[in-house]
């Protein structure tokens, strides 16, 4: 089928180190468009990297990941919707995967598999725990590259406007419909917040928030004890 594929949204606030170099790895391509819904302040670097990226849709809008992903996805013209965080780094097969995701009409949302660009053993113990939780409840995360029709997207509403726990209110009505394709190319993402919180503090506290939410913790009390404990971790 001709047009755009996938459109590439990447949900970015004031991380423009991390952002130039996914953009680096995701060079033009006729299939892809690709999109950055941004917050926060534009410092030099960022002008700089839209001057030199004018093949990328830059928007601009306020804070909240789910928000922002919504408004990239206001701009998408793709067939498929891929939700990227700044700090991840796609695969070569994306493309190929998603072009033959394309020609099955089963096929209607997805992730990619969760890895961390560490060397440390946590790193691989963690990913094995992913992978554990994928395989039983169909159940990734934002940062494991969300993919999804565009028209079940819209169909579904988008993104739910919570400041935490949008991915997995998101997999949830995804999950309702169909269940997700799992692929098993690696997403690699930054390992830095494991390694700067400590890898079991900060594993203990996603698997604590994630219970929370399932028994009914509003996502607005679950924000702020998230960005506590983020700040809390900054000072160390």
């Amino acid at each position: 089928m001709p047009g755009v594929l996938v459109s590439i949204v990447i949900p970015v606030r004031g991380d423009t180190a991390p952002l130039e170099r996914l953009l680096d790895a995701l060079p033009p391509q006729a299939e892809v468009q690709l999109i950055v819904a941004a917050t926060g302040d534009r410092d030099e670097r960022w002008v700089a990297l839209e001057a030199r990226r004018a093949d990328v849709t830059w928007m601009w809008g306020p804070p909240g990941r789910g928000p922002q992903q919504n408004l990239g996805a206001q701009a998408a013209i793709g067939r498929w919707l891929w939700f990227v965080h700044a700090d991840s780094r796609p695969p070569a097969a994306v493309v190929p995967a998603l072009r033959a995701l394309d020609a099955d009409p089963r096929a209607l949302w997805g992730a990619f598999r969760f890895a961390l660009d560490s060397p440390a053993w946590q790193a691989r113990v963690w990913e094995r725990g992913v992978a554990l939780r994928v395989r039983l409840f169909d159940l990734p995360y934002g940062d494991q590259g969300i993919f999804v029709r565009a028209e079940v997207f819209t169909r579904i509403g988008g993104f739910a406007a919570i400041p935490l726990m949008e991915d997995v209110e998101l997999v949830g009505r995804l999950k309702r419909i169909a269940r997700g394709r799992h692929l098993t190319e690696r997403l690699p993402t930054a390992a830095d917040r494991w390694e700067r919180e400590g890898w079991w503090r900060r594993s203990r506290r996603n698997v604590a928030l994630l219970a929370l939410y399932y028994v009914g913790v509003a996502p607005e009390t679950l924000a702020r004890r998230y960005e506590t404990v983020k700040a809390a971790a900054g000072r160390r």
